[in-house]
């Protein structure tokens, strides 16, 4: 009776033990914004969106600065001009105002849409990275610690060096 005792406890101790072990996952973290951050083909892409940034925005302040100096000429002019011509006048400035209006917007979402052209590919490469690395080193799970991605403790293992070195930086 003794060792079935024995035996039933040391068969609910070993049970207990692999349960335990096998609840231990191995987790991982690294902070993907920095990663992609530091990434050259990001430094590129960023180096691109702001000649284009640049380019849109000297293409508006070139349309916005014909606008001010037709509004000058036209307010110079109203007093020789009729009801009529002046009346016109302010329906074309109008039209002119909302033609710069269209094409800010359309500038940003061109921008919006090169950014998430060069962008998405660049994520795609490194979230292939991340996920070699941690099936390398055999992590159950690798945790995004970005800030404001709701870790509020990091203290697995960082595979940031990691990633970068399979990334070749």
């Amino acid at each position: 009776m003794k060792q079935l005792k024995t035996l039933a406890i040391a068969f609910v101790l070993a049970v207990g033990t692999v349960s335990f072990a096998n609840a231990q996952s191995k987790v991982a973290h690294i902070n993907v914004q920095q990663l992609m951050e530091d990434m050259p083909e990001m430094k590129a892409a960023r180096a691109e969106l702001e000649k284009l940034e640049k380019q849109y925005s000297a293409d508006l302040q070139s349309s916005g600065q014909e606008l001010q100096n037709k509004i000058k000429l036209y307010e110079s002019e109203a007093a020789s001009k009729t009801e009529d011509e002046n009346q016109k006048r302010a329906e074309e400035v109008q039209g002119m105002q909302n033609n710069i209006m269209q094409a800010r917007q359309a500038a940003e979402q061109e921008l919006q849409k090169k950014q998430m052209e060069l962008i998405q590919p660049i994520l795609e490469k490194a979230q292939a990275a991340i996920q070699k690395v941690g099936k390398a080193q055999g992590f159950q799970y690798v945790l995004d610690a970005s800030p404001g991605s709701g870790i509020l403790l990091a203290d697995g293992k960082d595979i940031m060096a990691d990633v970068k070195k399979e990334l070749g930086f």
